[in-house]
């Protein structure tokens, strides 16, 4: 536990390459301590992964962001069942869940296609654009909007005051007053969208969370609240759209920078899924969760004692030399199906991990299906600066079409 290695979540030279800080946690403080920010770390695999399972000791109940402001009792208004534990969160989780069947997820693959090509096909008019702005920043929102009923008109709107929710002002270890605005924007915005489904509903997925009910043995039949629904919208804004973005942009900036990997899906688009799940291994879009230690819980000769919170780095986990040969090796085809960390595990496993999947290999093989090759003006891209979600604001892109 040698808390002489400098790690600050919130530093923006941390945000533009963490890894090699990784490396040095993994590597001579697995267990870490900064007693400066309050916080421990784990950076081992098998540590994140025993964590991540161990949902009776580690709790989700005060949220997931190390954010003072965002961790506390009240988390769970802005993370909906993400910030709860059972049974509260499984109760929650299995009403939102009608909203994620086989079928109705199944049934929107005509429809990002659909989309993938709208916007693709802009881009390869074009040539030059910036792929975050004008395509991978526009897909994931048009698939939660059309999702939730939201018309066209609002959706930059909404995606604007998402980017406000995760960006982090330099030097400010909080929740800056712009993410607290749009906070109350969104939750302004869908109960408004909440009241208008309940007198008009339809079939998309707002309705359907308003109808959701499950037998409850004590309770009876029972049904979301508005703010829970509220919550759990909010929720869809960053978990179904931001991390997607992300994942759209790292595939294509890091494709760029291994050349003879991403030969692999343009001559084989039947390949994009490995593209996907290197990408999601090698620089996922949710970097760090937090636990809230309940009981006393030992990781080898450390005692993380009960009350502290734990940053769990999947980001680390995911480079992890011990469980991944040659991990700091971007590796298209590389098998790590029964070891990948990015959607965690256990109880908290993330509902919408087949979604963002299913958007991204849509996306990319339209991509690799239309070009020969592209070049990204590594100068010019700009990263977002969040203390979780790591990926692009910027990538400005040309390209050649096939």
């Amino acid at each position: 536990m040698a808390t002489s290695i400098p790690f600050d979540p919130y530093d923006y030279a941390f945000h533009e390459d963490p890894y090699p800080t990784y490396a040095r946690l993994r590597a001579e403080a697995p267990v870490y301590r900064n007693a400066a920010m309050d916080f421990w770390a784990l950076s081992r695999h098998r540590d994140v992964r025993a964590a991540l399972r161990d949902s009776a000791r580690l709790s989700n109940s005060w949220g997931v962001s190390l954010d003072p402001t965002a961790y506390g009792p009240e988390a769970h208004r802005s993370m909906s069942f993400l910030a709860m534990d059972d049974p509260k969160h499984a109760r929650i989780r299995k009403l939102v869940s009608k909203g994620f069947t086989p079928r109705r997820l199944n049934d929107l693959t005509a429809r990002i296609t659909e989309l993938t090509r709208r916007h693709w096909d802009r881009c390869l008019q074009l040539e030059e654009f910036d792929y975050i702005r004008d395509f991978a920043g526009l897909l994931p929102m048009d698939v939660v909007s059309e999702m939730l009923g939201v018309p066209a008109a609002d959706r930059a709107h909404l995606r604007t005051q998402s980017d406000l929710l995760l960006h982090r002002e330099e030097g400010v270890l909080d929740v800056p007053p712009g993410a607290i605005t749009a906070y109350l924007e969104l939750t302004r915005y869908y109960q408004d969208l909440l009241d208008g489904r309940r007198k008009n509903p339809g079939d998309d997925l707002v309705s359907v969370l308003i109808e959701a009910e499950i037998d409850d043995d004590e309770a009876g039949p029972t049904r979301l609240t508005n703010g829970e629904i509220i919550g759990f919208l909010i929720l869809m804004v960053v978990a179904g759209n931001e991390t997607t973005t992300k994942l759209l942009g790292n595939a294509m900036y890091w494709g760029s920078r291994f050349p003879d990997e991403l030969a692999k899906p343009l001559a084989h688009p039947s390949a994009v899924p490995d593209w996907t799940e290197e990408t999601l291994r090698y620089d996922n879009s949710t970097q760090m969760l937090v636990r809230r230690v309940l009981t006393d819980v030992d990781y080898g000769e450390y005692t993380i004692p009960a009350g502290d919170r734990v940053l769990l780095l999947l980001g680390s986990a995911n480079r992890d030399d011990a469980v991944f040969a040659d991990a700091a090796e971007y590796r298209i085809g590389r098998d790590s199906a029964q070891t990948l960390l990015s959607f965690g595990l256990g109880v908290h496993f993330c509902l919408g991990a087949h979604l963002a999947r299913m958007e991204a290999n849509i996306g990319l093989t339209a991509i690799a299906g239309s070009i020969s090759g592209y070049e990204i003006d590594t100068a010019a891209a700009e990263r977002v600066h969040s203390v979780s979600v790591r990926g692009f604001a910027r990538l400005p892109m040309t390209v050649r079409p096939r």
